[in-house]
């Protein structure tokens, strides 16, 4: 005849199944759980890579590039209007040094400003190759066009997301608002612009004036 195994008795059932428990739940507090806080942070780093993932297609399209002062930089082409040569510009008195003046187009006045004086570059002598691109931006009366004298017009380039990178940290002193991103094509890096943001409200707002 068989024995029947002893079997204790702990808080209403037998000793053994208390001792599986007990051994399961050591078993799982030595898996590392992430806690309630590293799981808020997992999410929010989540959300923060959507968001950037999102900004990069948002950015990614065709660009008009050009060049000033050996570096390259690229405007949406859906702000672009029209590229024309140099032409005779009408200076506007009392407005900032990067203010050209205005010209005739067709009969319609057009601002102009220098993007070499607007950055802060030295001004150089205009040649054949400067030219005057014609942008839409975005003013408080509205749209309006302004032209903007670059160095010269490189290319039209399709763009991808995964290639645009954020703006690095220039420091606090440093205006960066202006830039959407930095592009890495053709072995290089062109600066991309917001070309709303070139220019502050005041000067949008003189510019509608001129116009």
């Amino acid at each position: 005849m068989e024995v029947a195994e002893e079997v204790e008795v702990c808080c209403g059932c037998s000793r053994k199944f208390c001792e599986e428990v007990a051994l399961s739940t050591k078993v799982i507090s030595l898996v590392e759980t992430p806690s309630l806080v590293d799981v808020a942070e997992m999410a929010e780093l989540a959300e923060e890579m959507d968001q950037k993932i999102g900004d990069m297609v948002d950015k990614e399209g065709k660009y008009l590039t050009f060049s000033m002062a050996n570096e390259e930089y690229g405007i949406g082409i859906l702000k672009i209007k029209e590229i024309i040569g140099m032409m005779p510009i009408t200076l506007v008195p009392q407005t900032p040094e990067h203010v050209k003046g205005v010209i005739n187009l067709r009969g319609k006045v057009i601002p102009v400003i220098d993007l070499r004086l607007k950055f802060g570059m030295e001004s150089i002598e205009h040649d054949e190759r400067t030219c005057i691109i014609v942008v839409e931006i975005s003013g408080r009366a509205g749209t309006v066009q302004i032209g903007i004298v670059v160095d010269s017009v490189s290319e039209v380039l399709n763009i991808k997301g995964e290639e645009i990178e954020e703006t690095p940290t220039f420091g606090t002193k440093l205006n960066t608002e202006y830039i959407l991103g930095m592009a890495k094509v053709e072995g290089g890096v062109k600066i991309l612009l917001d070309i709303d943001r070139v220019l502050n409200a005041e000067e949008i707002a003189a510019l509608e004036k001129a116009a």
